[in-house]
C-alpha cells in the first residue's frame, strides 16, 4: 500500500520578489503545536483566481483528504497492519470539522440560514464546537455553544478565540443537559438554527461521501476492520455503511467509555474521554452497522494516547487513544 501524503505547495519563482513569508510561534491558545507560515500576495494578484488546485478558496475547503499513517510501534505483534486517519490535519484539528462544514452548508443549501441574520446554537463537548466555531467565523455567523463545564479550559479558550459565545453547563447533567440548554438558548433568539449533530442526517452522510471513500482509496481497498469511537455515531455510521458496501465482510468495532457504556447496556456516567460517550444512544447512530462494542477505561485511553506520542510521534486525543 502506498502511504498517502499531503502535497506540498510549489513555489512561484516569478512571484518570489512580490511575496512575503513570515512565521509566528504558536501561542498557548493554539490547538496544536505547529509553525504557521503566512504568505501574502501583492495587491494586484490577491483576489485573482489562482491556477493551482492547491489554493483553497476559504478555510472550510481545507477540510478532508487527510492521510492515513501506519502505526507500527503502538501494538507490535498484533498480526495486522494498523492504519490511523490523521484528522488532526483538518483546520479545527479533528474529524468533527467534516460535520461542522456539512451541517452548515446543508442548511445554507436549504435556505434555512443566512450570514449576518442567523445565530447558530449547538450543544457540544468540544470538537464539534471548535468545528462550528471556525466555520461560522469564516462564513460570518454568530455562534452560541452550550458546553459541559468539565471540558478543558483550552477548548473553552479556543472557542472564544474564534468568536463563539460559550455557555457552561453543570457537568453532572452530561450532554443531555447541554442539549436541553441549547434548546433553551435557541428559544431565546428570534433568528437561530440548531444543527443538532446527534440527529442531523448531514452528519453520517458526509462520512459516507468523504471519510469512507478516502479510507478505501488510500488503503487500496485493503480494509478488513474499522474501529471508531462513538460520540454522535456519525463517523461509524456513515463510514461503516459505505465501507460495508465495498466489503460486506468488514468488521466494525464501536468504542465507548467503560464508565458510560450505554451501547453495552450499562447506565451513563461521568468519564474523562472527551468526544465520545454522550450518555445516550444518538438518533443518527445505525446500530445495525456495528459488529462489536468495546468499552475502554479512562486510564487505558490516556495510556494509549501517551504511547502514541512516545512511540509513533503522534499527538492524539483521548477518544483516539480509546479507539
Amino acid at each position: 500500500m502506498t502511504e498517502a501524503r499531503p502535497a506540498r505547495l510549489q513555489p512561484d519563482p516569478e512571484a518570489a520578489a512580490r511575496t512575503t513569508t513570515t512565521e509566528r510561534r504558536p501561542s498557548r491558545e493554539d490547538s496544536r503545536t505547529a509553525t504557521v507560515s503566512l504568505v501574502a500576495s501583492a495587491p494586484s494578484r490577491a483576489h485573482t483566481q489562482h491556477p493551482s488546485s492547491r489554493v483553497a478558496a476559504c478555510s472550510p475547503r481545507l477540510v478532508g483528504n487527510t492521510p492515513l499513517v501506519r502505526l507500527e510501534r503502538v501494538a507490535p505483534g498484533c498480526g495486522a497492519e494498523l492504519l490511523g486517519k490523521v484528522e488532526a490535519l483538518n483546520p479545527g484539528g479533528s474529524v468533527k470539522d467534516r460535520i461542522g462544514v456539512a451541517m452548515i452548508e446543508a442548511a445554507e443549501a436549504e435556505g434555512r440560514i443566512e450570514p449576518g441574520r442567523t445565530t447558530i446554537v449547538e450543544a457540544t463537548s468540544g470538537n464539534t464546537g471548535i468545528a462550528l466555531a471556525f466555520v461560522c467565523a469564516a462564513k460570518g455567523y454568530e455562534l452560541v455553544l452550550a458546553m459541559p463545564e468539565g471540558m478543558s479550559r483550552e477548548r473553552q479558550g479556543l472557542l472564544r478565540l474564534f468568536g463563539a459565545e460559550v455557555a457552561l453547563i453543570p457537568s453532572l447533567g452530561g450532554m443531555d443537559e447541554a442539549v436541553t440548554a441549547a434548546c433553551r438558548l435557541a428559544s431565546e433568539r428570534a433568528e437561530c438554527f440548531r444543527p443538532d449533530q446527534f440527529s442531523n442526517p448531514a452528519n453520517p452522510e458526509v462520512h459516507r461521501r468523504t471519510t469512507a471513500e478516502e479510507i478505501w482509496a488510500d488503503a487500496g481497498g485493503a480494509v478488513d476492520v474499522l474501529v471508531a469511537g462513538v460520540g454522535t455515531g456519525g463517523t461509524i455510521t456513515g463510514a461503516g455503511e459505505r465501507l460495508k458496501e465495498r466489503n460486506p465482510r468488514l468488521h466494525v468495532v464501536a468504542v465507548e467509555p467503560r464508565a458510560s457504556a450505554v451501547l453495552s447496556g450499562e447506565a451513563p456516567g461521568p468519564h474523562r474521554i472527551q468526544g465520545i460517550g454522550a450518555g445516550f444512544v444518538p438518533a443518527v447512530l445505525d446500530r445495525d452497522v456495528i459488529d462489536e462494542v468495546i468499552a475502554v477505561s479512562d486510564d487505558d485511553a490516556i495510556d494509549c494516547a501517551r504511547l502514541a506520542a512516545r512511540r509513533e510521534g503522534l499527538l492524539i486525543g483521548l477518544s483516539c487513544g480509546a479507539a
